[in-house]
């Protein structure tokens, strides 16, 4: 018989998934930045502050010969990010700490220098609008920033007099001319993004004598002043001398659509080339050759209502400079394909010091491994070869000056991000000391797959309580990803299965149609009709799990978010399988849902009206006898949270079960006010997770647990 109460065995220990507060104060690591001669990697940890309110970063060193301890090189309240090596070893970060040399001035994300040779972190460039991405050059001492300017701006001091006034006018008012207006969680504008040369300025010291560790004040060039809002959300390289930065550029087009296009900047001169500009594709730079010759370029072509979109990667020439590269690459035709007949959308990460090759990830059958993409790609058929060998997802490549090692991130749902060390010849991987021991967490992980409808493997991962088996199965929740263009295959803090693995739950983790990592086939079967082939996907894959001895049929649930939300909302409308349903920051009514998210230029290309229509999971709100927890937060702009309010008042107007005469209702709706798409405070996180519990086991498992105190019910 079942057991009806699942609870932690006396002899299992406890795991830092067993309590909300130990899972948040796990390290989380993050990116990765090699030095020009190898000898150091240094990473960012996020860990939580000791009111637990907070995230906070830092920056730490690790070993590449994994001899050495980590250890933490930089330390404050505010933290740090964004470490990029300068040629000579020193590291560039951004921080908003207060200069320790003006106390008097309010903190703003300055730009901040690590020498070399040691000696504390001091701020070298601030400016009241602060800076963000921090690039630097291989081989020359040139560094570059990434910062926004109020668009009638003429130089830097009048920038920061406009500020000034808004600020103490308290004017947040922005009028725009171009779309969009906002992007995921941040309103757009007024301040544009621009790209400057960071160069030594004027001593402003007057001929006084300085220390011996005086160094000379910077500034910053303007290199695109007239870019108005076309960098945001830009992907940019610079050259390995320094020379140029390749960006792609947002261009606007007929009825508020766009396409990025890729423009090459001249650092001298300051002069922008456009690069490629092809109607119906959107191009990015991937990184520049070791010899400046050649540059990896990804494109993407526009979806329409019946094609999905098709990501490639190319080599473009660069070696006459951005004028002869323009000239033969125009509309696309001097690109040279890489690794087109590679059935993987690929990321490039970085060169082989000679030249010879590419490395790049991919999503793969639950995996995204390093692959090796030979130049020229006729090399070896396809010239594709799969580096790593395990089952994990890496990121953040970068290669040793002599080529024989890669350094990565590597996480899978077995353990979080950790920095490792591949040896290119071989595929071993060896752990690097890190900041924090890997946590056990509390069960075991399995692949499964089931036969969809149309014959199409649907693969997913099992993650399993201790102790479930044939006489004491466990109860089965099953999580749809987001996307819907993404698959299951790295570790995740917001959706981590092994919090309710260790409250006795089994979790299912499924790949249905439109996920990456199983070719264009896959993503195609789902295109434009989400409420079908994902749907029938999942529905198969549910019944190969819950066809195991270990698993409970009669306890099951379904959860979702983002596009794993608009999947959670129409299974609840067209199958009573589910005994509770847990749609987060979900699409609703997609009639309403196009013209309203932060992106509607790539929404509306995806489906018809009618297509829209029916898909949408609103019309079936009369079918939905699951009871179920909406979760939305105010600021969510990809997902505006008139989904949620509406999905909310037609649940308990229209569903089986709507509210009664009493206004009762088993349908509960988690509002944050001032949280995003994502829920990112700490402790906003402990009663998400808190919530999702109390609804789980007071609709599966007919147990009764505690809210939190902090909702003040």
């Amino acid at each position: 018989m079942a057991n009806q109460n699942p609870a932690i065995p006396d002899e299992q220990p406890l795991t830092p998934f067993h309590d909300l507060d130990h899972f948040l104060s796990i390290p989380r690591v993050g990116g990765l930045a090699l030095s020009p001669d190898g000898t150091r990697l240094v990473t960012t940890v996020s860990t939580l502050n000791g009111k637990g309110t907070e995230f906070a970063t830092a920056l730490w060193e690790l070993d590449p010969t994994g001899q050495k301890h980590a250890r933490r090189i930089t330390r404050s309240a505010k933290g740090e990010a964004g470490a990029a090596f300068a040629a000579n070893g020193d590291v560039y970060f951004t921080s908003a700490r207060p200069d320790p040399e003006s106390p008097e001035e309010e903190p703003v994300n300055a730009l901040w220098l690590l020498p070399a040779d040691g000696g504390e972190a001091r701020v070298v460039l601030s400016r009241p609008g602060g800076v963000s991405r921090v690039m630097t050059a291989q081989n020359a001492d040139a560094t570059f920033v990434a910062a926004e300017v109020l668009a009638g701006s003429a130089d830097e001091e009048d920038d920061a007099e406009r500020r000034k006034s808004r600020k103490d006018k308290k004017v947040s008012a922005i009028l725009h001319s171009e779309y969009p207006v906002r992007y995921w969680d941040a309103d757009l504008g007024p301040g544009q993004p621009r790209i400057f040369a960071v160069e030594p300025g004027e001593d402003q010291a007057g001929g006084k004598p300085g220390t011996v560790d005086a160094t000379a004040p910077l500034a910053l060039r303007n290199l695109t002043p007239e870019a108005g809002p076309r960098l945001r959300e830009a992907d940019a390289v610079v050259s390995p001398d320094g020379r140029t930065v390749y960006t792609s550029y947002t261009k606007p087009l007929a009825k508020a659509d766009s396409r990025s296009v890729l423009v090459a900047v001249d650092v001298a001169s300051g002069s922008l080339k456009v690069l490629l500009d092809s109607e119906g594709m959107s191009y990015f730079p991937g990184p520049v050759s070791p010899d400046g010759r050649t540059l990896v370029v990804v494109s993407e072509s526009d979806s329409t209502p019946q094609r999905a979109p098709e990501i490639k990667l190319h080599l473009l020439d660069v070696s006459g400079g951005a004028d002869n590269a323009a000239e033969s690459a125009a509309d696309g035709a001097g690109l040279q394909p890489l690794a087109h007949d590679w059935d993987r959308w690929p990321k490039p990460a970085a060169w082989l010091p000679d030249g010879s090759a590419v490395l790049a990830t991919a999503d793969d059958d639950g995996a995204s491994p390093v692959f090796r993409i030979s130049v020229p790609a006729a090399a070896a058929e396809v010239g594709v070869a799969r580096v790593t060998q395990d089952a994990a997802a890496y990121s953040d490549v970068v290669v040793s000056p002599e080529g024989r090692y890669a350094y990565a991130l590597r996480s899978s749902y077995e353990f979080p991000a950790e920095a490792v060390r591949i040896d290119l010849a071989t595929g071993e991987t060896t752990r690097l000391p890190a900041p924090a021991e890997r946590p056990s967490y509390p069960g075991r992980l399995e692949r499964i797959a089931a036969t969809a409808p149309d014959g199409s493997r649907v693969p997913a991962y099992l993650a399993l309580p201790e102790g479930a088996s044939a006489d004491d199965p466990a109860p089965l929740l099953l999580w749809i990803h987001g996307g819907p263009l993404g698959s299951w295959n790295a570790w995740t803090w917001r959706w981590n299965p092994w919090l309710l693995t260790a409250k006795g739950y089994a979790v299912l983790l499924p790949d249905p149609a439109l996920s990456t990592g199983y070719g264009q086939a896959y993503i195609q079967r789902g295109w434009g009709a989400w409420g079908k082939a994902p749907f029938t996907d999942l529905m198969a894959v549910t019944d190969a799990a819950v066809d195991r001895p270990d698993i409970d049929q009669t306890r099951t649930a379904a959860m979702g978010g983002s596009f794993g939300g608009y999947m959670a909302n129409w299974v609840a409308g067209n199958t009573d399988r589910f005994k509770a349903v847990v749609t987060h920051a979900s699409l609703w009514a997609l009639d309403q849902f196009g013209p309203t998210t932060d992106a509607s230029q790539y929404w509306l290309k995806e489906m018809t009206e009618e297509m829209a229509l029916e898909n949408s999971p609103h019309l079936h709100v009369e079918k939905i006898s699951s009871p179920m927890l909406v979760i939305h937060g105010d600021k969510d702009y990809r997902v505006p949270i008139g989904e949620g309010l509406r999905l909310w008042y037609e649940l308990l107007s229209k569903s089986k079960l709507a509210a009664d005469q009493d206004g009762q209702t088993a349908h509960r709706f988690l509002y944050f006010p001032d949280e995003n798409h994502w829920i990112l405070q700490p402790q906003h996180a402990k009663v998400w997770h808190r919530v999702v519990q109390w609804f789980l086991a007071k609709n599966v498992l007919g147990q009764d647990l505690d809210l939190p105190e902090e909702l003040g019910l």
